[in-house]
């Protein structure tokens, strides 16, 4: 397996498009017409070319560092800079076309020039077609949530494979490709990433595709006019107001997922019945175009929803109740979110014919994905997880649960991102001090914010002072939990789960929680 931090470096060394579902190098001979700059034009309703229209292109590229000979260069004004001002730079590394919401410039330009409306949906359409359509030959689920997508998207592929579908996957931790598998930069990609990454699972013969979809990715356009088989709504907590500024924003742009606003609707829709959110969404959709799936653990009158439940420190047993009837069932993995989780995998199969009981049965010996309340290996008289909350609610479902199974005291080590929605941050710590008997406060990905007004901003969530300490060292704050543990105790460390590395500033250094725990358990003649 070679690794990328970013697909456009595997696109490069792969070569051009093949329209019969790959990646084929370049000037290979296989017969098929060339891809040229009018092409591309026609795909993105461009409102202009300039140019030769007959020039080939090889690549879709939006990083100029990244441009090789035969590259089309999209220059996207982005948040941190425009790519308007690398097309020189793009077409000095051979770049034969560019894509601009701005006008050719005044003098002469040595590649094409397409101009169009809107960037972001320019990428979106010209990557689905450049690809051939790769959304269209495979069943792709799309899950969109506050919490949860990761789970439900491994869940979606465990069961599948255990099925005999070979199913790639899109999301949080990594993209597995069907042949290879790559490390993650951000939970939905940009679309000239995915499309590239469903055209390598479509030659990797995948016939199933799972993906994450975050909120930011469907209000970027990332995955306008994408084809879904089944897109699954999960939840709706607040996150991300520093970008939605409002809750109702935030819903806005995940519903717009299923009502059409991207282009297309999915088939089916597998919708959350315990979430507010999900009933509401379920009220817009419309079942003439596209049919509605339900489950629920709390509520009774869903599709999918469970009875018998019992809960136990590592796993949950109880009924699957859904339209054909009723199987018995074990995951595990406690908690009633990771229950509803199983619920809505096994809704999404259902949705396409797949036997709910076959599916369900399937994660008997599913321990979950990294990072999500994963145990960490360390002395038999108290426990320690990692995972990866960093939602008030996320926090609430997962202490709830531990607070459940705790023989003694709940100790929870944790943080808030740096320049992410502030108003979050003394939610989670209200939630921690609702739930744990000792917390460390301490740095997560401060990024470039200043960790004395992220601590500020969370202290005014503050219920018992005499509880909770601010360290400014993440490994410190882990290691003074460890110390203070005591029979029957349990520590969770949360916030960033599977994450290996911690964002300082401008610098990324290296940072795996459940490494360091152990490492400090080690040190301690614990382990």
């Amino acid at each position: 397996m070679i690794g990328f931090s970013n697909l456009d470096s595997l696109i490069c060394l792969c070569g051009a498009r093949n329209r019969f579902g790959g990646l084929s190098f370049a000037n290979s001979g296989g017969g098929e017409p060339p891809y040229t700059a009018e092409d591309l034009a026609n795909a993105v309703g461009a409102e202009k070319i300039t140019g030769d229209k007959t020039v080939q292109i090889k690549v879709l590229i939006a990083d100029s560092r990244r441009v090789t000979p035969g590259a089309a260069f999209f220059a996207v004004n982005g948040y941190n800079t425009d790519g308007n001002k690398f097309v020189e730079e793009a077409a000095h590394r051979g770049a034969v076309a560019v894509i601009s919401e701005n006008p050719v410039p005044e003098r002469r330009f040595p590649a094409t020039w397409i101009q169009v409306s809107n960037i972001s949906e320019a990428m979106a359409a010209a990557a689905k077609n450049f690809y051939g359509n790769p959304d269209e030959a495979l069943k792709l689920y799309t899950v969109t949530g506050t919490n949860g997508k990761t789970s439900v998207t491994w869940m979606i592929q465990r069961m599948l494979s255990a099925l005999g579908q070979k199913c790639g996957l899109i999301g949080t931790i990594h993209y597995d490709l069907g042949g290879r598998c790559l490390p993650a930069s951000r939970t939905t990609p940009e679309a000239l990433e995915l499309h590239a990454m469903l055209n390598q699972m479509r030659y990797a013969e995948c016939k199933h595709a799972a993906m994450e979809v975050s909120s930011h990715a469907i209000a970027q356009k990332r995955v306008k006019g994408i084809h879904s088989d089944c897109a699954c709504f999960l939840n709706l907590t607040q996150d991300h107001l520093d970008y939605h500024k409002d809750l109702e924003s935030y819903f806005e742009t995940k519903a717009s997922m299923f009502t059409g606003a991207l282009g297309t609707l999915p088939k089916c829709a597998v919708i959350n019945f315990d979430d507010p959110y999900g009933r509401i969404l379920a009220a817009r959709i419309d079942r003439n175009s596209t049919r509605i799936i339900s489950f629920a653990v709390e509520s009774k009158d869903a599709d999918f929803t469970v009875k018998n439940l019992q809960m136990a420190p590592q796993s949950s047993k109880f009924t699957l109740v859904y339209p054909d009837g009723e199987c018995d069932a074990e995951i595990r993995m406690p908690g009633h979110y990771n229950v509803s989780n199983a619920l809505a995998a096994v809704s999404v199969l259902y949705s396409q014919g797949f036997d709910a009981e076959k599916a369900i049965k399937a994660l008997a010996n599913f321990r979950g994905v990294p990072g999500r309340m994963q145990k960490v290996s360390g002395p038999s008289n108290f426990d320690i997880f990692v995972d990866y909350a960093h939602t008030d609610d996320a926090l609430k479902n997962g202490l709830s649960m531990l607070r459940k199974i705790t023989k003694n005291r709940l100790l929870v080590v944790f943080g808030c991102g740096g320049k992410r929605d502030r108003t979050k941050r003394p939610l989670m710590t209200k939630v921690v001090q609702e739930y744990a008997d000792i917390a460390w406060a301490t740095s997560d990905n401060p990024r470039g914010e200043d960790l004395n007004q992220i601590f500020s901003d969370m202290k005014k969530g503050v219920l018992k002072p005499e509880k909770i300490a601010f360290v400014e060292d993440r490994r410190r704050a882990i290691n003074l939990a460890i110390d203070a543990a005591s029979d029957g105790d349990c520590i969770l460390i949360a916030g960033k789960g599977h994450e290996t590395f911690q964002e300082l500033g401008d610098t990324i250094i290296p940072f795996d929680d459940k490494r360091v725990a152990e490492e400090l358990l080690s040190l301690k003649g614990l382990l």
